[in-house]
């Protein structure tokens, strides 16, 4: 099976966004972000979209033009634009008839045994009735996630959860480049074999400064997490996802472990 066959042939997929992606003046990605996880399921493929950007989306209801520094405005922020947020993406998806989910978690919640094992027997009944689970850190309650990393390691924890055969990272960038691609130089990089250790590679921050937290060192880490569990891993750009969801050769590949699955 060639790298890109295994992305339409997967059947259980992880969507990851970030909020600079899908808020302020980029709130209008949703509906094509919509469009093409709709395709996914229609294919049959159950799909999991972890999205970030209840904060973002949440500023400017309580008139905050940067992201608050302070814990407590941060978790109003991330109250009133989680309501808000989901409202979006489940109107967007009734085009399809597709029923969202929402599940809001904590990384802590899938590093201890308990609140784990709720999580997972939820997510497969979500997906067991062709329900969409939407995904986000649980910011209101949460004081690490909101200073972590864009929900990057909380997608490959998903991933790993409910055993996915593919995570998709999206971003404002459309793949991994050797340096910043902006600088003179930058190539980008296609596959990634999951024993690359990435030395060469020079980083810089993937996402809209003041949004976000999320950079290429969040990406790569959350890829190679999840590829360790046996989970495939593509890093593209939001304006991808259809492109990257039909098997397109966008992005970057992460290989996976070899599993027995």
């Amino acid at each position: 099976m060639s790298l890109r066959a295994a992305v339409t042939e997967a059947k259980r997929i992880v969507v990851k966004v970030g909020s600079s992606s899908i808020s302020g003046a980029n709130a209008g990605q949703i509906e094509p972000l919509v469009d093409a996880l709709a395709a996914a399921h229609a294919r049959g493929a159950e799909v999991v979209l972890v999205s970030s950007g209840a904060i973002a989306t949440g500023m400017p209801y309580l008139q905050l033009d940067a992201r608050p520094s302070d814990l407590a405005t941060q978790q109003a922020a991330a109250a009133v634009g989680q309501n808000i947020l989901i409202y979006r993406y489940q109107e967007s998806l009734r085009r399809y008839g597709v029923v969202a989910g929402q599940v809001l978690l904590t990384a802590g919640d899938l590093e201890n045994a308990t609140p784990r094992s709720n999580a997972q027997r939820a997510m497969e009944r979500l997906l067991g009735l062709r329900i969409l689970p939407i995904v986000n850190e649980n910011d209101t309650v949460a004081t690490h996630e909101i200073r972590f990393g864009d929900n990057d390691r909380l997608a490959a924890l998903v991933s790993e959860l409910i055993d996915a055969e593919l995570l998709v990272l999206l971003s404002d960038v459309d793949a991994l480049y050797t340096r910043p691609p902006q600088l003179p130089g930058a190539r980008r990089i296609e596959h990634v074999p999951f024993d690359d250790d990435l030395a060469g590679v020079e980083l810089g921050d993937i996402g809209a400064a003041g949004v976000g937290t999320g950079g290429a060192g969040t990406k790569i880490a959350a890829a190679k997490l999840a590829a360790a569990s046996g989970t495939a891993v593509l890093l593209t750009s939001t304006a991808q996802v259809a492109e990257a969801l039909a098997g397109e050769p966008v992005g970057t590949w992460f290989e996976p472990a070899a599993t027995s699955r």
